[in-house]
């Protein structure tokens, strides 16, 4: 077996063999259908990349198909922000489809079963249907007009789409087996009347198809190779075998290729829910401030929080293709992120907690522009001027009148660097009258200058500080995000409802100051604040006000906790 043979995912050796048994190559082609009633979340990465990835693989084409056969949930925003977040992580599609083009041809095909005695119209409520389907070790019980006339059936199901029946009253039903192991294969639901306008088909229809007889056969309408969907839909694969070979006999002249479903495991991520429903009770709720809260796992929220393509990509990657469910911990997402935009972000300064530093000597009234560049290990990302001047802002944690040998930032008596100027030296320092630190008075060796040269500034001293001028700082809102739940599976609970897991503090808004170049920050751009962390541009930010949202910070936190 080659290296490349080895290297091939599960999936991947499924088509391979399809191709050496005769499948023409030009006739693969994929799909990524998502239902629009809600965003996409990082669970959705996944199938995302691995049905685009088949498509660069073999280069074929990939059809975005929206399953948009429930117009009670179903909404033309979800349709723009799936779009969106597709074309943001870097993939196109080759059509853009929806199950909704194809209302008419499964109605037709339904008529047909109808015709070969395998579908009838139930006229039963979901309640008794529900109990009649049996359990999975009992079989279940035939309904009472299971065997109504072919024409009656056509009838009565002419007239469910002619508007002439209340919703539930009637049902379109599969004739299958009422006996069969697998429950999902129990006379399953074809059609139910609902009197909803579709976000695209409006009030032509008022019945609507199930999911299982919709998906299957948008694949067949669509020619698509193979389905691929996640492990939750593996019991669904006989009947979706059973929709397509009953319909392929109707078509095949027209539609020779029938598809074929396999399934890999979800991607499951600790400390997130991936439940769209769940996602949106906490947008109801005011839990977040939307589908693209920072906080969501959704792709608009990490985008917003400051997340890449390529970070995802990477995640999605690594995560890799099984057929085993696992829980993911969210730290190797963290750590993907961490990855990129350290390799991608200007180095800047910002102090999120600040106290004042007065530097005695230096001259009142004096300041100077010092060459600072975006990146000191990489070429590419240019240089700008920091001011200095006698007065700045460290971070509060940054200082100690005493400390042990182990604490290298600053302390009453010794000398710290500041990043891209001097070296200083703490003198004394000013208290309020809760003993809190106001004001560090500190000395600085004017031979000390960053990039001078000079004996002095090559002495080796082991603390470096950010640090921003207080004459020209300014001033901006951080947003500071921590995780949106407190437990690992907030979901996975019996006994307690996630909602109770929210952590109520995942959202710390802060006064920050930093240094000026940031004033021409657009937004979406991406910074690395020095020893703080990752930060990016906020969408509410504007000219008269910058707000950033803290993406992650440099190291990872929770490893502690």
């Amino acid at each position: 077996m080659s290296e490349e043979t080895k290297s091939l995912n599960f999936i991947e050796h499924i088509i391979e063999e399809d191709l050496a048994n005769g499948m023409p190559k030009e006739s693969l082609r994929f799909r990524f259908p998502p239902e629009p009633n809600g965003y996409l979340h990082i669970g959705h990465t996944k199938a995302i990349g691995i049905s685009f990835g088949l498509g660069q693989k073999y280069n074929a084409p990939v059809n975005l198909r929206f399953d948009d056969t429930n117009p009670a949930k179903e909404e033309q925003e979800y349709v723009d922000a799936i779009k969106k977040d597709i074309a943001w992580l870097g993939y196109n599609w080759a059509e853009e489809r929806y199950s909704s083009d194809y209302f008419q041809q499964l109605f037709d095909w339904a008529v047909l079963l109808i015709k070969d005695g395998k579908a009838y119209v139930d006229s039963q409520s979901s309640e008794v249907m529900r109990e009649q389907k049996g359990t999975p070790t009992q079989v279940g019980t035939n309904s009472p007009f299971r065997d109504r006339s072919v024409a009656e059936n056509l009838e009565l199901f002419e007239g469910m789409k002619d508007g002439k029946f209340k919703e539930g009253e009637h049902t379109l039903r599969a004739k299958i087996n009422m006996a069969d192991d697998n429950m999902l294969m129990r006379d399953p639901l074809m059609y139910r009347i609902m009197y909803k306008s579709h976000h695209r088909t409006g009030s032509d229809w008022c019945i609507y198809p199930m999911y299982d007889w919709t998906h299957g056969e948008s694949d067949y309408i669509e020619q698509i190779s193979h389905s691929l969907c996640s492990l939750e839909f593996k019991p669904h694969r006989k009947l979706y075998n059973w929709f397509r070979d009953n319909v392929y006999e109707y078509s095949k002249s027209t539609l020779p290729n029938p598809p074929k479903q396999r399934e890999f495991s979800r991607l499951n991520l600790s400390y997130t829910i991936m439940s769209k429903r769940k996602l949106l009770k906490l947008v109801e709720e005011n839990i977040v401030s939307g589908w693209d809260d920072p906080r969501m796992p959704t792709i608009s929220g990490l985008r917003r929080r400051g997340y890449t393509p390529a970070a995802i990509r990477s995640f999605v990657e690594t995560v890799g293709v099984s057929k085993r469910e696992n829980v993911i911990d969210v730290a190797l997402l963290e750590f993907k992120i961490r990855e990129d935009l350290n390799n991608t972000a200007k180095r800047v300064m910002g102090v999120l907690d600040p106290v004042k530093v007065v530097i005695t000597n230096y001259p009142e009234g004096e300041e100077e522009f010092l060459d600072a560049s975006y990146n000191d290990y990489e070429e590419g990302f240019g240089s700008r001027q920091v001011p200095f001047s006698r007065e700045i802002y460290i971070e509060k944690e940054d200082f100690r009148e005493e400390a042990n040998k182990k604490f290298f930032r600053l302390k009453l008596g010794k000398e710290v660097r500041l990043k891209n100027a001097y070296f200083i030296t703490a003198n004394s320092c000013t208290k309020d009258t809760d003993g809190n630190i106001t004001e560090i008075q500190c000395t600085y060796d004017p031979l000390t200058k960053s990039g001078s040269g000079t004996p002095e500034s090559m002495r080796k001293v082991k603390g470096t500080l950010h640090w921003v001028s207080v004459k020209h700082a300014i001033k901006a809102e951080v947003r500071a995000y921590d995780r949106l739940f407190l437990d690992e599976a907030p979901d996975a609970h019996k006994d307690k409802d996630y909602m109770e897991f929210v952590n109520p503090n995942s959202l710390e808004i802060i006064e920050a100051y930093l240094e000026p170049s940031l004033q021409s920050a657009t937004i979406g751009e991406r910074f690395q604040f020095q020893r703080m962390g990752y930060f990016n541009v906020d969408d509410d930010a504007t000219a008269e006000k910058l707000v950033f949202n803290k993406t992650v910070g440099l190291r990872d936190s929770w490893a502690k906790k």
